[in-house]
C-alpha cells in the first residue's frame, strides 16, 4: 500500500521520523553528561534537544495519521492504532518532562525518569514501525511489474529463476 502523504512517491512520515528520535535521545545523552559534569550547557542542550523532538514529533504525526486513515487491512490497522498511541503518549511524556525541566523544581529527578521512560517507549514503537512496513507493507509502493525502459522488471525473490552458469 503506497503513502498517500508522499513527495515523489517518497512517503513522508519515515523522512521525518529521525528529528524527534535523534533529538530526544540526544536530549538524555546531554542530561547525562550534565549530571556526570554538572555543566550547565548540558542541561541546556538536553531542554533544547527535548524542545525540539516534540516538535519533530508534531510534524511527523501529520503524514503519519494521513498514512493511518488510508489503511484498510485490520490487522495492520491494529498495529497502526498501536504505534499511533504509543507515539502520542510518547509526545505527551516529554512534553511533561519538558514542563517540568522548564517551571518545576530545578534538581527534581522525575523529568530525567520520565525522558528515560519515554527512549525506552521509542524503541516499542520503532519494532511496531517495522512491524508496518516489514509485514504489513504500509507506505510501501510495489515495483510495476515492468519496470521502465532499461530497468529489470521486478519479481519477488521466490518467482525469480536461477541464473544459469556459463559452461
Amino acid at each position: 500500500m503506497a503513502s498517500p502523504a508522499s513527495i515523489k512517491k517518497h512517503p513522508i512520515h519515515p523522512m521525518l521520523i529521525p528529528l524527534p528520535i535523534g533529538l530526544w535521545v540526544f536530549s538524555v545523552i546531554s542530561e547525562i553528561v550534565y549530571r556526570i559534569t554538572g555543566r550547565g550547557t548540558w542541561r541546556s542542550t538536553a531542554n533544547d534537544t527535548m524542545f525540539g523532538g516534540i516538535f519533530g514529533a508534531l510534524a511527523a504525526a501529520i503524514p503519519g495519521f494521513i498514512d493511518y486513515m488510508s489503511i484498510k487491512q485490520p490487522h495492520a490497522r491494529k498495529t497502526a492504532t498501536r504505534h499511533m498511541l504509543l507515539n502520542l503518549s510518547i509526545t505527551g511524556i516529554f512534553t511533561t518532562a519538558y514542563a517540568l525541566r522548564r517551571y518545576g523544581r530545578k534538581n527534581e529527578n522525575t523529568p530525567f525518569l520520565l525522558t528515560l521512560l519515554g527512549v525506552s517507549l521509542l524503541a516499542m514503537s520503532g519494532w511496531l514501525g517495522w512491524k508496518l512496513v516489514y509485514e504489513h507493507r504500509v507506505g510501501v509502493s510495489e515495483p510495476e511489474e515492468h519496470g521502465e525502459p532499461g530497468e529489470e522488471a521486478y519479481q519477488p525473490q521466490e518467482e525469480r529463476q536461477p541464473e544459469e552458469q556459463p559452461a
